[in-house]
């Protein structure tokens, strides 16, 4: 239950830090955050509850990195569903709390940082094209992730590296799909924005999953460590 909650609170803040900054503060006259800032947002959600919760849940917030990490046989298979669901949770209770301060001055919503394609992408770009950028970046992701947290690694610094890979991540593929490399921050935000944010959530799940499967199964076959007899 620890974990569990650790997950909500999480992916809580991951989704009130991030897609509030871009909800928020960006639509603020005069506030110029951009893209960059909004990318150093979700960055620095992860650096902190990374280590604030990482010591008791692994700080996943993102059902690709639990997918992810259960491919390359670092986190029980019994343990994925209830991950899963809470980190689920935890992102649209915050994008509810967004919600109700997003309209508390009669302004409306508008994409709610939703992600997407086509018209809903900034850029306009294609399915094809937010289909291979979410898998390249959620599997460089989870890449990183694997890597950061092996043993062999440095000790102390998988936050950092993972949230500054994060805020990367965001730099190169906002104009793209808005970033989600995560189904339970997309999931979130669809659900308050509608129409066809729902309509194209599916790729947000499919793409992220694709990337991190690959991306454990790559860690698993190539970079993990061997037993010392092979």
């Amino acid at each position: 239950m620890k974990k569990l909650v650790a997950e909500f609170i999480g992916t809580f803040w991951l989704v009130l830090g991030g897609c509030g900054s871009a909800v928020l503060a960006c639509n603020y006259p005069g506030a110029g955050i951009g893209f960059l800032g909004v990318s150093l947002a979700f960055g620095l959600t992860v650096v902190t509850i990374a280590y604030a919760l990482g010591h008791i849940s692994g700080a996943h917030l993102n059902p690709a990195v639990s997918v992810g990490l259960w491919i390359a046989g670092r986190f029980s298979g019994k343990e994925l569903v209830p991950y899963i669901v809470s980190q689920v949770l935890g992102g649209l209770a915050a994008a509810g709390v967004l919600y109700i301060i997003a309209t508390g001055n009669g302004s409306p919503i508008g994409s709610f940082a939703s992600n997407g394609y086509g018209d809903l992408s900034p850029g306009k770009y294609s399915m094809e094209a937010a289909l291979v950028t979410e898998i390249a970046m959620t599997f460089i992701f989870l890449l990183i992730i694997l890597g950061a947290t092996d043993d062999r690694s440095p000790k102390g610094f998988a936050g950092l590296a993972i949230g500054l890979g994060l805020t990367l991540i965001h730099l190169i593929s906002i104009p793209v799909t808005n970033t989600s490399v995560n189904p339970a921050r997309s999931t979130s935000q669809a659900i308050f924005a509608g129409g066809e944010a729902l309509g194209q959530l599916w790729l947000f799940w499919v793409a992220p999953i694709a990337g991190a499967i690959l991306a454990g199964l790559v860690y698993k076959t190539i970079f993990a460590a061997k037993p010392e007899n092979e």
